[in-house]
């Protein structure tokens, strides 16, 4: 399916991105007492992070994909332990699920890439009344020392990098679109213990970088590369926060 941005050649990479924290997708599903077999949509599932996660926890899934190798990616993934799970081609605005068949619908790392608003109306037309939306994050902590690094050198190349909408606060737009209840947040930090050719390999997945790099985008991971080289160990802990944006449909 074609979209604003192609990530065919970013998917493989993605295999390599941190897992959500299980404290915030437990804290998440606690609190919108979403139990055993109740139905979540995932939108932009991607490789299946997030929609492995639910499945571990009993959810029935439909993960919702419009690139083809994400998708093909995140069904092999789900294929051995899940085989039930059918992934499905389709955007945040337009799903092509049938209305009022979830429970939950979930963005990992995905309503950014959306036309929020849209996403907004079309996850109210497929939740079941007083259903649940949730859209998360993992964002880098950048005060440490070693992640303050690599940003330091992402800057060289590129003086005005930022990260867009994924790091703003989700809330207004989720409460500013009269669809939903007052947003509840939740944090839970995650350490990524990962080694450093997989944590290069991980830049190269880096979708927002790779879109303000452009033709710099090669020239900006090797610089990444190089500190991490610079760090001198093979293996590095990375700290994610995971933070979760949880609402309740009027």
């Amino acid at each position: 399916m074609k979209t604003q941005w192609d990530y065919t050649d970013l998917a493989q990479a993605y295999l390599k991105r941190p897992d959500y924290a299980d404290a915030a997708i437990d804290g998440m599903l606690e609190r919108g007492r979403l139990t055993r077999g109740a139905a979540a949509c995932d939108v932009g599932a991607g490789v299946a992070h997030l929609t492995l996660k639910l499945l571990e926890r009993g959810l029935r899934v439909v993960p919702v994909e419009p690139n083809d190798e994400m998708r093909r990616l995140g069904a092999e993934r789900t294929r051995a332990a899940y085989p039930e799970t059918t992934w499905v081609e389709g955007t945040g605005e337009q799903t092509g699920q049938r209305a009022g068949a979830f429970d939950i619908v979930t963005f990992g790392s995905s309503f950014n890439v959306t036309d929020r608003p849209r996403a907004l109306a079309e996850a109210v037309r497929i939740l079941r009344p007083r259903g649940w939306f949730a859209c998360m994050y993992n964002h880098r902590e950048l005060d440490d020392p070693l992640q303050s690094q690599i940003e330091a050198a992402i800057k060289r190349h590129l003086p005005e990098y930022g990260y867009g909408t994924r790091r703003e606060d989700q809330a207004p737009v989720i409460e500013q679109s009269g669809r939903f209840g007052k947003v509840q947040t939740l944090e839970a930090r995650i350490l990524h213990r990962q080694s450093v050719t997989d944590c290069v390999e991980a830049w190269r997945s880096h979708a927002t970088l790779q879109r303000q790099a452009g033709a710099q985008f090669p020239r900006v991971v090797e610089s990444i590369a190089a500190v991490l080289d610079a760090h001198g160990a093979a293996e590095i802990e990375i700290p994610y926060m995971t933070r979760v944006w949880l609402a309740q449909a009027l």
